[in-house]
């Protein structure tokens, strides 16, 4: 593994409750920038939106990076398209595989998920204390609870081989440098977003936007520069979407 900010004190572990919930205990004892956390499986492991996150033995990557940015709070959401970013490329070079990505933070190929991610930050008067990018990577085929069938897939299963994790892991996290420090030059995601909008799986399709006060539906045309959805809806007006869940036509089930 070629990086040279994540090379702190790597932890791994046979076990735990979940790599984030490890980083946050970590950083709060004040573990350094660019530690990364790994288990061989998590017991309580978590999705976006308080969702749990299947995590079995001997099967997958699970793994968190612990970051000390100088930046603004505001500006630590498109971390988590940094980090699907170069998921998705630290994925495609390890496997030869062409992933995509469903915005903002799903990594799919076929239509089907391979890879979530959270983010999770502290922020004292103002000041980010630590921010913590924690992803799940399906590698050994297995069976996926019923909630999942015909969702998710594992990378062995599509390339039809065997799949070393640590390799992997190494490719994701040189990836991930490369992509951290272009954002940092510019504290955006413009140096990385024509390649970004590339990888989008919703770019140029249907998608279904919902929100709190309810659904609409339009065209995605992309990303900005600080990472929301571009929405074009059939008046040919724009809207931007900075929350909420997106559904997209042909992912996910949704027709």
């Amino acid at each position: 593994m070629r990086t040279k900010e994540l090379t702190p004190p790597r932890y791994d572990y046979a076990s735990l409750d979940s790599t984030n919930e490890e980083a946050k205990r970590l950083a709060g004892q004040g573990a350094p920038h660019g530690t990364v956390v790994t288990a061989d499986m998590q017991t309580a492991g978590k999705g976006r939106r308080g969702r749990s996150w299947v995590s079995p033995p001997g099967t997958n990557i699970y793994f968190t990076i612990i970051l000390r940015p100088e930046f603004a709070p505001e500006k630590a959401s498109m971390l988590t398209l940094v980090a699907a970013h170069a998921l998705t490329r630290g994925i495609a070079r390890e496997t030869g595989l062409t992933p995509g990505i469903k915005w903002p933070n799903d990594i799919v190929i076929d239509g089907r998920k391979v890879c979530g991610i959270l983010t999770e930050m502290s922020v004292e008067q103002g000041v980010i204390r630590h921010v913590v990018i924690g992803a799940g990577i399906n590698v050994r085929e297995q069976s996926f609870p019923e909630e999942l069938a015909g969702r998710a897939v594992a990378l062995d299963a599509v390339c039809g081989g065997h799949i070393d994790r640590e390799r992997l892991l190494g490719a994701v996290l040189e990836a991930f440098e490369e992509d951290y420090r272009a954002f940092c030059e510019t504290e955006s995601l413009a140096s990385l977003r024509d390649s970004y909008d590339r990888l989008l799986v919703n770019r140029d399709r249907e998608v279904c936007v919902l929100e709190p006060g309810g659904e609409y539906r339009g065209i995605s045309r992309g990303i900005t520069d600080t990472g929301e959805l571009m929405v074009e809806l059939p008046d040919g007006s724009r809207r931007l979407v900075f929350a909420g869940e997106v559904s997209v036509r042909g992912i996910y089930g949704y027709v």
